[in-house]
Protein backbone atom coordinates (compact mmCIF):
# COMPACT_ATOMS: atom_id res chain seq x y z
CA UNK A 1 0.00 0.00 0.00
CA UNK A 2 1.15 3.61 -1.10
CA UNK A 3 1.94 6.30 1.67
CA UNK A 4 -1.71 8.05 2.98
CA UNK A 5 -0.38 11.49 3.96
CA UNK A 6 -3.55 12.16 5.39
CA UNK A 7 -3.68 8.88 7.73
CA UNK A 8 -1.46 8.99 10.88
CA UNK A 9 1.86 7.11 10.97
CA UNK A 10 3.89 5.61 13.41
CA UNK A 11 7.44 7.46 14.43
CA UNK A 12 9.28 4.40 14.17
CA UNK A 13 8.28 4.40 9.82
CA UNK A 14 10.33 8.01 10.32
CA UNK A 15 9.95 11.65 12.08
CA UNK A 16 6.54 13.39 11.32
CA UNK A 17 5.97 9.52 10.01
CA UNK A 18 7.15 9.92 6.67
CA UNK A 19 8.74 7.46 5.22
CA UNK A 20 11.73 8.65 3.81
CA UNK A 21 15.98 7.82 2.93
CA UNK A 22 18.88 10.10 3.42
CA UNK A 23 19.40 10.08 -0.15
CA UNK A 24 15.99 11.33 -1.38
CA UNK A 25 15.61 13.84 1.05
CA UNK A 26 16.43 17.33 0.79
CA UNK A 27 16.50 18.11 4.41
CA UNK A 28 18.48 15.62 7.32
CA UNK A 29 17.77 15.92 10.84
CA UNK A 30 19.92 15.11 13.53
CA UNK A 31 19.24 13.90 16.95
CA UNK A 32 21.99 15.14 19.81
CA UNK A 33 20.75 14.01 23.12
CA UNK A 34 23.31 15.81 25.19
CA UNK A 35 22.21 17.98 28.37
CA UNK A 36 25.66 17.77 30.12
CA UNK A 37 25.90 21.56 31.37
CA UNK A 38 22.50 22.59 32.10
CA UNK A 39 22.40 24.35 34.98
CA UNK A 40 19.05 24.58 36.40
CA UNK A 41 16.70 22.10 35.38
CA UNK A 42 17.81 19.02 33.31
CA UNK A 43 15.51 16.78 30.60
CA UNK A 44 16.73 18.08 27.29
CA UNK A 45 18.35 15.09 26.22
CA UNK A 46 15.50 13.74 26.07
CA UNK A 47 13.74 16.47 23.78
CA UNK A 48 14.53 14.88 20.27
CA UNK A 49 12.91 11.34 21.35
CA UNK A 50 9.75 13.72 22.67
CA UNK A 51 9.55 15.61 19.39
CA UNK A 52 10.34 12.13 17.24
CA UNK A 53 7.47 10.22 19.05
CA UNK A 54 4.79 13.11 19.26
CA UNK A 55 5.77 13.85 15.38
CA UNK A 56 2.76 11.86 13.38
CA UNK A 57 0.35 13.46 15.18
CA UNK A 58 0.99 16.94 12.92
CA UNK A 59 -1.28 16.72 9.70
CA UNK A 60 1.31 17.16 7.06
CA UNK A 61 -0.42 19.35 4.69
CA UNK A 62 0.45 23.23 5.85
CA UNK A 63 -1.70 26.68 4.68
CA UNK A 64 1.74 28.46 4.33
CA UNK A 65 4.22 26.00 2.86
CA UNK A 66 1.79 23.35 1.04
CA UNK A 67 3.53 20.01 0.90
CA UNK A 68 6.78 20.96 1.62
CA UNK A 69 7.20 17.32 3.69
CA UNK A 70 7.68 15.91 -0.69
CA UNK A 71 11.18 17.66 -0.74
CA UNK A 72 12.16 14.53 2.44
CA UNK A 73 12.87 15.39 6.20
CA UNK A 74 15.24 12.78 7.11
CA UNK A 75 16.28 11.34 10.74
CA UNK A 76 19.67 10.66 10.79
CA UNK A 77 21.12 8.40 13.37
CA UNK A 78 22.60 10.81 16.88
CA UNK A 79 26.41 10.40 17.37
CA UNK A 80 27.34 7.09 18.82
CA UNK A 81 27.89 6.71 22.60
CA UNK A 82 26.31 10.00 23.10
CA UNK A 83 23.61 9.17 25.45
CA UNK A 84 25.47 7.05 27.51
CA UNK A 85 28.48 9.66 28.04
CA UNK A 86 25.80 11.99 28.51
CA UNK A 87 24.32 10.61 31.57
CA UNK A 88 27.79 9.73 33.52
CA UNK A 89 28.95 13.02 33.00
CA UNK A 90 25.89 14.81 33.62
CA UNK A 91 26.01 13.57 36.82
CA UNK A 92 29.89 14.88 37.77
CA UNK A 93 28.76 18.09 36.12
CA UNK A 94 25.80 18.33 38.75
CA UNK A 95 28.16 17.64 41.62
CA UNK A 96 30.25 20.35 40.64
CA UNK A 97 27.60 23.03 40.18
CA UNK A 98 26.37 21.84 43.57
CA UNK A 99 30.32 22.77 45.36
CA UNK A 100 30.45 25.98 42.97
CA UNK A 101 27.29 26.92 44.45
CA UNK A 102 28.06 26.05 48.21
CA UNK A 103 31.47 26.82 48.45
CA UNK A 104 32.84 28.78 45.38
CA UNK A 105 35.50 27.14 44.19
CA UNK A 106 36.08 23.34 43.45
CA UNK A 107 38.38 20.45 45.19
CA UNK A 108 40.94 18.83 42.99
CA UNK A 109 38.88 15.83 42.29
CA UNK A 110 36.24 17.99 40.63
CA UNK A 111 38.66 20.58 38.48
CA UNK A 112 39.99 17.25 36.62
CA UNK A 113 36.09 16.39 36.35
CA UNK A 114 35.55 19.39 34.97
CA UNK A 115 38.61 19.10 32.32
CA UNK A 116 36.84 15.73 31.74
CA UNK A 117 33.78 16.91 30.84
CA UNK A 118 35.38 19.87 28.34
CA UNK A 119 36.78 17.33 26.37
CA UNK A 120 33.77 15.35 26.56
CA UNK A 121 31.66 19.10 25.10
CA UNK A 122 34.31 19.42 22.59
CA UNK A 123 34.23 16.04 21.14
CA UNK A 124 30.74 16.03 20.56
CA UNK A 125 30.95 19.02 19.07
CA UNK A 126 33.39 17.55 16.62
CA UNK A 127 31.16 14.93 15.81
CA UNK A 128 28.22 17.09 15.53
CA UNK A 129 30.17 19.17 13.11
CA UNK A 130 31.52 16.47 11.04
CA UNK A 131 28.34 15.13 10.06
CA UNK A 132 26.56 18.17 9.52
CA UNK A 133 29.72 19.26 7.13
CA UNK A 134 28.95 15.57 5.23
CA UNK A 135 25.76 16.53 5.10
CA UNK A 136 26.33 19.96 3.07
CA UNK A 137 28.82 18.09 0.98
CA UNK A 138 26.17 16.32 -0.07
CA UNK A 139 23.84 18.90 -0.96
CA UNK A 140 21.27 18.27 1.91
CA UNK A 141 20.36 20.68 4.16
CA UNK A 142 21.08 20.23 8.08
CA UNK A 143 18.96 20.64 10.71
CA UNK A 144 19.55 19.92 14.49
CA UNK A 145 17.31 18.55 17.53
CA UNK A 146 18.63 19.18 21.07
CA UNK A 147 19.96 18.89 23.07
CA UNK A 148 20.58 21.61 25.62
CA UNK A 149 21.82 24.87 23.28
CA UNK A 150 25.17 23.99 23.53
CA UNK A 151 24.79 21.49 20.89
CA UNK A 152 24.41 23.07 17.73
CA UNK A 153 28.28 24.63 17.42
CA UNK A 154 29.65 22.47 15.45
CA UNK A 155 26.33 22.54 13.00
CA UNK A 156 26.98 26.30 12.77
CA UNK A 157 30.96 26.06 12.16
CA UNK A 158 29.96 23.69 9.28
CA UNK A 159 27.56 26.15 7.76
CA UNK A 160 29.58 29.00 8.66
CA UNK A 161 33.00 27.35 6.60
CA UNK A 162 30.31 26.83 3.32
CA UNK A 163 29.39 30.00 3.02
CA UNK A 164 32.37 31.69 4.06
CA UNK A 165 30.89 33.59 6.64
CA UNK A 166 28.27 35.23 4.55
CA UNK A 167 25.07 34.74 6.50
CA UNK A 168 23.67 35.60 9.79
CA UNK A 169 21.75 34.04 13.20
CA UNK A 170 18.27 34.69 14.03
CA UNK A 171 18.68 33.97 17.63
CA UNK A 172 15.21 33.37 19.60
CA UNK A 173 15.75 32.88 23.48
CA UNK A 174 14.92 33.86 26.92
CA UNK A 175 18.92 33.91 27.00
CA UNK A 176 21.63 35.47 25.56
CA UNK A 177 24.01 32.78 26.20
CA UNK A 178 26.93 35.05 25.77
CA UNK A 179 28.28 33.66 29.17
CA UNK A 180 32.41 33.16 28.59
CA UNK A 181 32.80 29.45 30.01
CA UNK A 182 30.04 29.16 32.47
CA UNK A 183 30.62 27.61 35.49
CA UNK A 184 34.06 26.64 34.47
CA UNK A 185 32.44 24.72 31.41
CA UNK A 186 34.12 25.70 27.84
CA UNK A 187 30.98 24.52 26.13
CA UNK A 188 28.30 25.31 28.28
CA UNK A 189 24.82 25.88 27.22
CA UNK A 190 24.95 29.53 28.35
CA UNK A 191 28.20 30.20 26.39
CA UNK A 192 26.91 28.63 22.76
CA UNK A 193 26.25 32.30 21.10
CA UNK A 194 30.03 33.70 23.30
CA UNK A 195 31.75 30.73 21.20
CA UNK A 196 30.02 31.56 17.87
CA UNK A 197 30.68 35.51 18.01
CA UNK A 198 34.29 35.17 19.05
CA UNK A 199 35.46 32.20 16.46
CA UNK A 200 37.43 33.01 13.40
CA UNK A 201 34.21 31.09 11.58
CA UNK A 202 31.56 33.98 13.43
CA UNK A 203 28.62 34.85 10.94
CA UNK A 204 28.01 38.34 10.05
CA UNK A 205 25.65 39.70 12.57
CA UNK A 206 23.87 37.57 15.40
CA UNK A 207 20.36 38.91 16.03
CA UNK A 208 18.33 37.80 19.15
CA UNK A 209 15.05 38.28 20.27
CA UNK A 210 13.03 37.54 23.36
CA UNK A 211 16.12 37.65 26.02
CA UNK A 212 14.94 38.63 29.35
CA UNK A 213 17.50 36.84 31.35
CA UNK A 214 21.39 38.34 31.39
CA UNK A 215 24.08 39.15 32.92
CA UNK A 216 25.75 42.73 32.96
CA UNK A 217 28.76 41.11 31.09
CA UNK A 218 26.72 39.70 28.61
CA UNK A 219 24.97 43.23 28.18
CA UNK A 220 28.39 44.74 27.68
CA UNK A 221 29.30 42.66 25.29
CA UNK A 222 26.12 43.24 23.07
CA UNK A 223 26.67 46.92 23.55
CA UNK A 224 30.07 46.39 22.45
CA UNK A 225 29.70 44.55 19.38
CA UNK A 226 27.95 46.08 16.14
CA UNK A 227 27.64 42.33 14.96
CA UNK A 228 25.23 41.72 17.65
CA UNK A 229 21.48 43.19 18.09
CA UNK A 230 19.44 42.24 20.24
CA UNK A 231 16.01 42.89 20.47
CA UNK A 232 15.22 42.28 24.65
CA UNK A 233 11.93 41.26 25.80
CA UNK A 234 11.09 44.05 27.59
CA UNK A 235 11.75 46.50 24.75
CA UNK A 236 9.17 44.12 22.39
CA UNK A 237 6.37 44.02 24.93
CA UNK A 238 6.60 47.63 25.64
CA UNK A 239 6.37 48.40 21.89
CA UNK A 240 3.53 45.51 21.58
CA UNK A 241 1.46 47.42 24.92
CA UNK A 242 1.78 50.94 23.30
CA UNK A 243 -0.35 49.46 19.98
CA UNK A 244 2.96 48.86 17.41
CA UNK A 245 1.63 45.94 15.40
CA UNK A 246 3.75 42.49 15.82
CA UNK A 247 4.35 42.37 11.68
CA UNK A 248 6.15 45.81 12.16
CA UNK A 249 8.43 44.74 14.93
CA UNK A 250 9.22 41.58 12.84
CA UNK A 251 10.38 43.63 10.19
CA UNK A 252 12.50 45.83 11.71
CA UNK A 253 14.30 42.46 13.11
CA UNK A 254 14.43 40.90 9.82
CA UNK A 255 15.82 43.99 8.43
CA UNK A 256 19.07 43.53 10.94
CA UNK A 257 19.38 40.08 9.06
CA UNK A 258 21.52 39.10 5.99
CA UNK A 259 20.09 37.41 2.95
CA UNK A 260 20.67 33.95 4.33
CA UNK A 261 19.87 32.95 7.87
CA UNK A 262 20.67 30.39 10.33
CA UNK A 263 17.41 29.71 13.03
CA UNK A 264 18.79 29.07 16.53
CA UNK A 265 15.81 28.06 18.31
CA UNK A 266 15.82 27.85 22.41
CA UNK A 267 12.56 26.52 22.88
CA UNK A 268 12.30 29.06 26.39
CA UNK A 269 12.66 31.87 23.77
CA UNK A 270 8.21 31.28 23.79
CA UNK A 271 6.33 32.24 26.88
CA UNK A 272 6.86 29.36 29.95
CA UNK A 273 3.28 28.00 29.14
CA UNK A 274 4.07 26.51 25.57
CA UNK A 275 7.07 24.74 27.31
CA UNK A 276 6.79 24.11 30.96
CA UNK A 277 9.59 21.73 31.27
CA UNK A 278 12.29 23.21 29.81
CA UNK A 279 15.40 23.17 31.89
CA UNK A 280 15.21 27.50 32.31
CA UNK A 281 12.08 28.87 32.15
CA UNK A 282 11.43 32.36 32.20
CA UNK A 283 8.09 34.81 32.42
CA UNK A 284 7.55 36.31 29.49
CA UNK A 285 9.01 35.36 25.86
CA UNK A 286 6.70 34.71 22.47
CA UNK A 287 4.07 33.44 21.76
CA UNK A 288 3.75 30.25 19.62
CA UNK A 289 1.94 32.45 17.08
CA UNK A 290 4.68 35.41 17.42
CA UNK A 291 7.26 33.03 17.30
CA UNK A 292 5.73 31.21 13.77
CA UNK A 293 5.02 34.94 11.65
CA UNK A 294 8.89 35.32 13.20
CA UNK A 295 9.53 32.68 11.14
CA UNK A 296 7.31 32.92 8.19
CA UNK A 297 8.14 36.93 7.78
CA UNK A 298 11.72 35.96 7.25
CA UNK A 299 11.04 33.60 4.15
CA UNK A 300 8.26 35.88 3.13
CA UNK A 301 10.83 38.79 3.01
CA UNK A 302 12.92 37.23 0.42
CA UNK A 303 15.52 35.67 2.76
CA UNK A 304 16.99 31.62 2.68
CA UNK A 305 17.43 29.96 5.55
CA UNK A 306 20.44 27.73 5.70
CA UNK A 307 19.87 25.56 8.61
CA UNK A 308 18.54 25.58 11.87
CA UNK A 309 18.57 24.10 14.73
CA UNK A 310 15.29 23.49 18.07
CA UNK A 311 16.98 22.67 21.65
CA UNK A 312 15.73 22.78 25.14
CA UNK A 313 12.65 20.99 24.57
CA UNK A 314 12.64 18.88 27.96
CA UNK A 315 9.18 16.19 28.09
CA UNK A 316 7.23 16.41 31.17
CA UNK A 317 4.30 13.95 32.63
CA UNK A 318 2.33 14.49 29.17
CA UNK A 319 3.27 14.89 25.59
CA UNK A 320 2.23 18.82 26.03
CA UNK A 321 6.42 19.54 25.58
CA UNK A 322 6.77 17.16 22.36
CA UNK A 323 3.85 17.98 21.05
CA UNK A 324 4.82 22.07 20.89
CA UNK A 325 8.15 21.28 19.80
CA UNK A 326 7.04 18.92 16.91
CA UNK A 327 4.98 21.56 15.20
CA UNK A 328 7.77 24.07 16.06
CA UNK A 329 9.88 21.96 14.21
CA UNK A 330 7.74 21.30 11.45
CA UNK A 331 7.28 24.64 10.50
CA UNK A 332 11.13 25.21 10.73
CA UNK A 333 11.45 22.12 8.50
CA UNK A 334 8.47 23.12 5.92
CA UNK A 335 9.99 27.39 5.59
CA UNK A 336 13.65 25.80 5.34
CA UNK A 337 12.59 23.98 2.17
CA UNK A 338 10.23 26.12 1.19
CA UNK A 339 12.76 28.98 0.77
CA UNK A 340 15.67 26.30 -0.99
CA UNK A 341 12.79 25.24 -3.58
CA UNK A 342 12.24 29.26 -4.54
CA UNK A 343 16.13 29.39 -4.83
CA UNK A 344 16.50 26.80 -6.78
CA UNK A 345 13.72 27.92 -9.50
CA UNK A 346 14.94 31.41 -9.39
CA UNK A 347 18.36 29.64 -10.67
CA UNK A 348 16.57 28.52 -13.14
CA UNK A 349 14.81 31.36 -14.48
Amino acid sequence: MGFDPSVTASHKVGIFGLPTTAEKSLLHLLPVPWDVTTSYGGGASLGPQAILEASPQIDLFDLETGRAYEKGYHLLTEPSGLKETNERLRQLALKIRNELEESGELSEASRTAQKEINLACKEMITAVHRTAASTLRNGKIFGLIGGDHSTPQGAIQAISEKLNGDFGILHIDAHADLREAYQGFEHSHASIMYNVMTADWRPKHLVQVGIRDFCEEEYEMIQSRKDITTYFDLQLKSELLSGSAWSLICRKIIESLPKNVYISFDIDGLSPEFCPHTGTPVPGGLSYDQALYLIGSVIKSGRKLVGFDLNEVAPGSDEWDGNVGARLLYKLCGWTVLAASREESNGRN
